[in-house]
């Protein structure tokens, strides 16, 4: 089977969770909500991102996708308040979010920032989740300082997007159609209709697509472009070998049927990928797509629960 017409699809899922635009921002649940244990803390400290903290016990970083809030992991938080304090991350700009004053080096002062948080917070070793970008992101902060985090929970990212098309990408390779995706993405928004259909190839609930849609529609065009420019121009496929932590990689290959892939061929693209991380275990969900926390919710949390179990057992 051809490589690239393995990969082509990943990057399409990928590519449609970033251009992806959006309306409103969705509240928190209300069982989320009520547990709150902090608001946002101040956002003077750390301009690309606001955290809210909710429940006890070590701590855990969740970092949502592109064009996401925090809010994408309510479910996620609604498990594990009660065993980890979830320290939940909206970027600046996504969802409804104010965005940055300036995108320059967007997701560099993302990781910058997030570090220095964890450092000022005092948090011990948190275990990160992250989904899409976030995944990226939970990559970046432990290959910069592997000793600032625990482990990894990486929820269908991959180390370097551009080298979906092309295993032999390069960033220089990649900048100029970077470049050319970040005009188009910044010119502007996209239409309620298109967002819903976008994001329908990424998850299966009628109710989650317009939520997601929603929350696209509502975010800024400019920092959405950035973003996926700093995506496709920054390899961790090298870094990663710092990587200290155990980590857990969960794929999703069923949205890309209809490309010819299949689980052991999109299975594959992830281990290539992954090759030089030290300690990582790659699980494929059966039928989940691009947001496996909402398409395959049980699974989603038996593999995290069992990975947290052996690698970052819980204070109660």
């Amino acid at each position: 089977m051809n490589l690239t017409a393995c990969l082509r699809p990943i990057c399409l899922a990928l590519l449609l969770a970033a251009s992806t635009t959006a309306e409103t921002a969705v509240a928190a649940t209300p069982a989320v909500a009520a547990a709150a244990s902090a608001a946002t803390d101040n956002p003077a400290t750390h301009p690309s991102f606001t955290v809210r903290v909710v429940g006890k016990g070590r701590p855990m970083l969740l970092i949502p996708g592109l064009t996401c809030p925090g809010a994408v992991w309510d479910e996620t938080v609604a498990r594990y308040q009660r065993q980890y304090q979830c320290h939940i991350i909206s970027l600046a700009g996504f969802g409804g979010n104010a965005a940055p004053a300036s995108t320059d080096k967007l997701l560099q002062n993302v990781r910058d920032q997030l570090l220095a948080y964890i450092k000022t917070q005092k948090l011990s070793k948190p275990v990160v989740v992250g989904h899409s970008l976030g995944g990226f992101m939970g990559l970046w902060l432990s290959a910069t300082q592997p000793e600032a985090v625990g482990p990894l929970v990486i929820v269908d990212s991959l180390p370097f997007l551009a080298a979906v098309q092309n295993p032999v990408q390069t960033v220089e390779g990649a900048r100029p159609m970077a470049e050319g995706m970040r005009k188009q993405m910044t010119a502007g928004q996209m239409t309620m209709a298109a967002a819903r259909q976008m994001s329908a190839t990424m998850m299966q609930d009628t109710a989650r697509i317009t939520q997601t849609a929603r929350w696209s529609a509502a975010s800024d065009p400019a920092t959405v472009a950035q973003a996926m420019y700093d995506l496709f121009t920054t390899d961790l496929r090298q870094d990663i070998a710092r990587v200290q932590q155990p980590v857990l990689v969960l794929g999703a290959w069923a949205a890309y049927k209809a490309y010819g892939s299949t689980k052991e061929s999109t299975r594959a693209i992830f281990e290539q990928q992954y090759a030089r991380l030290p300690q990582h275990r790659i699980e494929m969900s059966e039928a989940g797509r691009h947001f496996l926390m909402y398409d395959d919710t049980q699974w989603f949390f038996q593999q995290t629960d069992a990975f947290l179990q052996q690698h970052y057992v819980a204070k109660k």
